[in-house]
């Protein structure tokens, strides 16, 4: 048997060192879910001007695309405890949508819809919103930006 040059070795190297880099910079339902803590910023836009949004909470995404959480929150000055219910989707680009139904004391208080992007391998979230709608169907423009980071390493 001839022997091979070094080449042909570092070539099939290369190879397979590709070949497994290129399996893990795609997303997937398995990869992007656990819990996840968030900072929330924005606004909502009305006839009488920019009213600011803040919040804090916890999320929950599981391998099946669907999403739990809390948050606390402030709209102009008002306070308010909230959960969520709702699913997401994630691409093998990393991009995706959330849509989530928020409630205070068990009453649905808006819907929003989300376009999200995982970073980081999978351990953070980046998010803006597409929309925001009441429970009688009308719509709010916003201006509302999301981040979130795994909370614990066995997320991963």
């Amino acid at each position: 048997m001839k022997p091979r040059p070094i080449s042909f070795f570092l070539g099939i190297t290369l190879l397979v060192l590709f070949a497994s880099h290129a399996q893990a910079t795609q997303c997937s339902l398995n990869g992007t879910a656990g819990k996840y803590g968030f900072t929330l910023t924005g606004a909502v836009i009305t006839q009488a001007g920019a009213i600011p949004i803040a919040a804090v909470g916890r999320a929950n995404l599981d391998a099946s695309g669907n999403a739990t959480g809390s948050e606390s929150r402030i709209v102009g000055g008002g306070f308010a405890d909230e959960t969520f219910t709702g699913s997401y989707t994630v691409n093998a680009d990393c991009t995706g949508t959330a849509t989530l139904q928020f409630f205070e004391s068990g009453q649905l208080v808006r819907t929003s819809i989300l376009s999200i992007v995982f970073d980081n391998n999978e351990k953070e979230i980046r998010m803006v919103q597409k929309s925001l709608q009441l429970p009688n169907g009308v719509f709010l423009p916003v201006v509302i930006t999301v981040e979130a980071k795994k909370l614990f390493t066995e997320d991963d």
